[in-house]
This record gives C-alpha cells, structure tokens and sequence, in this order.
C-alpha cells in the first residue's frame, strides 16, 4: 500500500459502523429481527462477519445503533424546530404531526415500528431499546410542550403525558395500518392528510379557546348586487 492509499483506507474503515448500521436497517425491515442474520448485515454492508464483531457485539447492539443513527438525529431536529418555532399550541401540534407523517412516510422505520410490537415479546431488549430510546424522549418532549402551552393557559387541565398518547396514538394506528396491510389494504391512510385532519379534531378537545373554523366566503345568488 502507498502512502496515498492510507487515507483511503482511514475513511473507509471510519465509515464502516455508519455502513453496518444502514445495511441493518434495511434487513431488520426486510426480514424482522429474528430473520435478520449477521452475515445477511455483513454482505449488505459490503463487510465479512468478522468485521461485524470490530464494532457491534451482539445483534442488540446493532439494533441499538439503528435507532439512535436513525430515530435519535430526528428528535434533535424535532427540539430545533421548536426552539425555534414562535406561535401558539395551536399551531404548533400540526407541524409537529405533519413532521411526523413525513418521516414515516419517506424512511423505513414503519417496518422497524412493528418489527418491535411483534418480536419484543421474544427479543424483550427491543422493547427496552425502544422504550428508553424513542417512546420515552418522544413522550417526554411531547409532554413538556404540552405543559407549557398548559402554564400559558392555551391547554385545558389534564395529565400532560396523556394528552402526548392522544396526540400520538392516531398516527401510530395509520403507520402500522399501512405497514401491516400494505398492498391488501384498499384505501391505506395518507399519513398527511391524517395528521391534519387528526390535529384539527384533538386540538378542540385539548384546546380552552379552539381555533376558530376559517371562513368560508358565502355563495353570491345570481340576482344579487355587487357591492
């Protein structure tokens, strides 16, 4: 090898973990977690099985690295967004669910979604993985956004982490719909189009003042003068 091929060989090998993670990915949805097999990573990555063990342990451990190479970046750019956001509940919670559908809808990860409702019972580090990874920050996130719309009166009493599962549980309900039935499924739900509708139908309940409906400019009856 001469010196100019060193560095070559540096960012390859650097780049081999993200590259083991993004084959994992596409097997655990391609094939579930207990039909995921190490040397079907290793050769989706372009890696030897040996290689796998450089970086990962176990098969839990790859897993773990998916969902923070995959869902965690998200959360992050979820907080951004908010951070940055200056306007009400009220029309913070659509673009929230509105991010929502468009990730789901533009990765893979509805496949991984139901790949850990059905497997964790048998593979209960999924379950732990997911928990403490995804739902509980999700949940945690939603519930502080929640609580503060609360404290500047915008958001009726009630239990805030209750309110972030009804929020949340219609689009969970439209990704496993879509994934579960696929192509069987005559009309699967657009996800879009469910977290607006879904936003405008919870936020009256959740809401002390709901948003006024817009309104709708009144037909002209043919005789009538214009102005």
């Amino acid at each position: 090898m001469t010196p100019s091929d060193r560095p070559s060989w540096r960012r390859r090998k650097t780049a081999r973990p993200g590259e083991i993670v993004a084959a994992a990915l596409d097997v655990f949805a391609d094939k579930g977690f207990a039909g995921a097999k190490l040397e079907d990573i290793a050769a989706r990555a372009g890696v030897s099985k040996g290689a796998l063990y450089l970086y990962f342990e176990t098969k839990e451990d790859i897993f773990r690295a998916v969902v923070r190479t995959a869902v965690t970046p998200n959360f992050e750019a979820v907080k951004a967004a908010v951070a940055a956001f200056d306007g009400s509940f009220a029309l913070l919670a659509p673009m929230l669910l509105a991010r929502i559908a468009g990730l789901m809808a533009e990765s893979r990860l509805p496949a991984v979604v139901k790949m850990v409702i059905g497997e964790s019972r048998n593979f209960p580090d999924l379950a732990r993985i997911w928990h403490d990874d995804v739902v509980s920050v999700a949940v945690g996130m939603a519930g502080e956004l929640i609580a503060r719309a609360q404290a500047r009166g915008e958001v009726a009493p009630g239990d805030p982490r209750l309110y972030a599962f009804s929020l949340a549980g219609p689009m969970i309900m439209g990704v496993l719909f879509r994934e579960v039935f696929g192509d069987a499924a005559s009309e699967p739900p657009d996800l879009q189009i469910l977290a607006a509708q879904h936003a405008r139908t919870v936020l009256h309940g959740m809401l002390i003042s709901p948003p006024a409906p817009a309104m709708k400019a009144r037909p002209r009856s043919p005789g009538a003068a214009r102005p």
